[in-house]
């Protein structure tokens, strides 16, 4: 079931969300659609924060429902904001509306911020993340100005007779003189020009490939737009790492006793102002007045201790 489709259905009776009083009619169009939510009466911030406690508290879909009806006006309000990177409207909306239910879900009242401020970026990124997947326009035109130079860009060239054909891809460039009509009349320097030609008449690249025949997985752009730290598993790890480098190492000292935790201590974990590390074997045999032999033979069965209470303790 699409999004549309779903916040469609929030507003019919049902069993699950309860007997609501918002209902749209069957809708045929998308027009009929935005019709239809822009007649949904809005909640004040005393209806806003009754059905937001009812859905944190007890789970109350229809409340949940009602918070979701009453903003699906936004959602069209945005999405036309995002009409000139040549989607379809209906599809911009449905992925809005995805943002909105998950705003709905994650909405706290009492943080004392009206839902519609805190929808607003779940509407945004939804949608920022639709295009992304969906069109090659956030690498041919990344920046507001750029934007406007693509649309005008496109729509000038639709007007010139093609001149010149680019060898490469085939496709029609503009003259030298007609990069500077197109300079001049949107009053951009003539090197914007020239390389938002280039990047327009580049071909399609798939950011997320699919595996090979071979089965091998293919490489592609997206991984460059990863961020490994942010990696749910990446994370964990990091988080046990710290852990036992501070709370698991300290106690596994602890269960040592002092002679083979000071000799950990010097051999592994100091280091002294010009970077150089804690005492020698030699050094601690001299102290303890044993062999260097031994000052090892006591390490290396303090290390297999300290490993055994670290593996108890990840």
């Amino acid at each position: 079931m699409t999004a549309i489709a779903t916040t469609h259905a929030l507003a019919q009776p049902a069993s699950g969300w309860g007997r609501s009083s918002l209902t749209l009619p069957p809708l045929g169009n998308l027009d009929a659609y935005i019709s239809a939510v822009n007649r949904l009466p809005l909640l004040s911030a005393e209806e806003e924060r009754d059905y937001a406690r009812r859905l944190q508290k007890h789970g109350d879909l229809e409340a949940a429902g009602k918070l979701v009806m009453s903003h699906l006006r936004l959602v069209v309000s945005v999405s036309r904001q995002y009409l000139g990177y040549g989607l379809p409207h209906g599809d911009l909306i449905q992925e809005g509306n995805v943002g909105l239910m998950k705003a709905v879900k994650r909405y706290d009242p009492e943080q004392g911020v009206r839902l519609v401020s805190y929808a607003l970026h779940w509407i945004k990124a939804e949608i920022h993340e639709y295009i992304l997947k969906n069109w090659r326009m956030v690498k041919v035109a990344t920046t507001k100005a750029q934007r406007k130079l693509f649309f005008n860009l496109r729509s000038m060239k639709q007007g010139f007779k093609a001149d010149a054909v680019d060898a490469d891809t085939h496709r029609e460039r503009l003259s030298e003189h007609e990069i500077d009509v197109v300079a001049r009349e949107l009053k951009v320097k003539r090197e914007e020009v020239i390389e938002m030609e280039t990047r327009m008449s580049g071909g399609d690249l798939l950011l997320d490939p699919s595996p090979g025949d071979d089965g091998e997985e293919a490489y592609g752009p997206i991984a460059w737009l990863a961020d490994a730290r942010h990696e749910p598993t990446a994370v964990l790890e990091a988080t046990q790492r710290d852990l036992l480098a501070s709370e698991g190492i300290s106690e596994a000292l602890d269960a040592l006793d002092p002679r083979s935790r000071r000799i950990v201590a010097e051999r592994w974990l100091k280091v002294n102002d010009d970077g150089s590390g804690g005492m020698t074997l030699h050094e601690l045999a001299a102290e303890y007045g044993v062999s260097a032999e031994r000052i090892r033979q006591i390490e290396v069965a303090a290390m297999k201790k300290m490993r055994k209470t670290l593996e108890a303790y990840a």
